[in-house]
């Protein structure tokens, strides 16, 4: 329990740190660096591709030294990387720093389920997943408040805070996983080269719709203020409070998300919430039907819709994940599953540029994205393991 509470604190802590940076990176660079917009994106987008490549030697680390070292190390690269910025003065510095930031968010992501299956021991994860998703939701809200509280009560000195600030939270959290998080011992197998995740289609299969899940979630972020401000032309703090009840109801809904799907199995639970993904997007869309005036609470409404959708795939998804990886793979394999959810990162943006061609698109694409979930999961969970779709102390409801 011990061990359990100290990776949810440093995981809290980290997210906390994440949530002031991360917002506010691009700003940063603009301006405290003084670089022009298109430089500014260009670097941080370097940085972000060089990080697409951890995640293919990352698994191996953690198969070989234990997800605890992987994440305290990605930790410390991730402090060097956010320090780094406050030394930046041009392009060069600026792509730097981003590729050690980006490659230590691919560590941390390639190591962290693999570590939560270790500290919570034998049995289903699925609860264990579902608390530490509540923790880094909450952990990055709180970030994110403070982040926008600096920038108003210090203005521009704010962005030197967030980042020296930042900096100690990943310093904070390797100091806890190092202290109070023991290492699980390890009896290393001799690995085998190249690892057959790449080769295990279902488990591929389970990647790609998880990696639709995940798209759903980086649209929302993103392009819900660009269809608020340019579609809609609602109130400035529509988008902020809409992602703010997104994080509240993630939060705290947890565990409760869990207790209602307790019967169905996980692929089942999955498939509920893609399916809750597309009529978010349909509700969504038709909000230009919807009066001016009861629009901004409509679109509130719909974010419960969304909102209950990640409560029922997000947690069921990654214990799924981890049930169905072979023992002495893990590592890899939960690292390969990591691309659903940065693929998804790279391609929402192009998704979100869709509005300018028409405003109904990216709604749709997104809808057909959950629905071809719904189906693609109905087929893909016989050809998984059946203890890993359905845990042995649940009586399921198959869907």
């Amino acid at each position: 329990m011990r061990s359990r509470v100290a990776l949810l604190v440093a995981l809290g802590i980290d997210n906390f740190g994440s949530g002031l940076f991360l917002p506010l990176g691009l700003v940063f660079v603009i301006r405290v660096v003084g670089l022009p917009l298109a430089q500014a994106g260009a670097a941080v987008t370097l940085g972000a591709l060089a990080g697409l490549l951890v995640p293919f030697v990352a698994g191996r680390f953690v198969d070989l030294f234990g997800p605890r070292t992987v994440m305290i190390c990605s930790h410390l690269l991730q402090a060097t990387g956010v320090g780094a910025f406050l030394l930046a003065s041009g392009f060069t510095g600026v792509v730097g720093a981003s590729v050690m930031l980006a490659a230590g968010q691919q560590l941390f992501y390639s190591s962290q389920f693999s570590l939560i299956a270790d500290v919570a021991g034998e049995g289903p994860k699925d609860r264990p997943f579902a608390e530490a998703a509540m923790v880094r939701s909450a952990g990055f809200g709180l970030g994110g408040l403070a982040a926008a509280g600096l920038l108003v009560w210090i203005g521009r000195e704010g962005l030197y805070v967030a980042v020296i600030l930042d900096v100690f939270t990943f310093v904070a959290a390797a100091a806890i996983l190092s202290t109070l998080v023991p290492p699980v011992p390890r009896h290393p197998r001799r690995l085998r080269s190249p690892a057959r995740v790449w080769r295990n289609r279902p488990y591929l299969a389970l990647i790609v719709f998880s990696g639709l899940f995940a798209l759903t979630m980086d649209f929302f972020l993103i392009g819900m203020p660009v269809y608020v401000f340019n579609a809609l032309q609602g109130p400035r703090w529509l988008p902020g409070a809409i992602i703010a009840l997104l994080t509240v109801v993630t939060s705290l809904g947890g565990v409760v998300g869990l207790r209602l799907t307790r019967r169905l199995t996980r692929i089942a639970a999955m498939r509920a919430g893609s399916a809750l993904f597309a009529v978010w997007c349909l509700a969504c869309l038709a909000v230009v039907l919807v009066p001016k005036v009861f629009q901004p609470v409509y679109l509130l409404g719909a974010t419960l819709v969304l909102a209950a959708g990640d409560l029922a795939f997000g947690p069921r998804s990654g214990a799924l994940a981890e049930a169905a990886a072979p023992p002495e793979a893990r590592g890899r394999y939960l690292a390969a599953f990591q691309y659903a959810f940065t693929l998804a990162a790279v391609i929402a943006p192009a998704v979100v540029a869709l509005f300018s061609v028409a405003v109904w698109i990216p709604w749709v694409l997104v809808a057909a994205c959950a629905c071809a979930a719904v189906v693609g999961l109905g087929r893909v969970g016989p050809r998984l393991p059946a203890e890993a779709v359905s845990p042995t102390e649940v009586r399921p409801i198959q869907s």
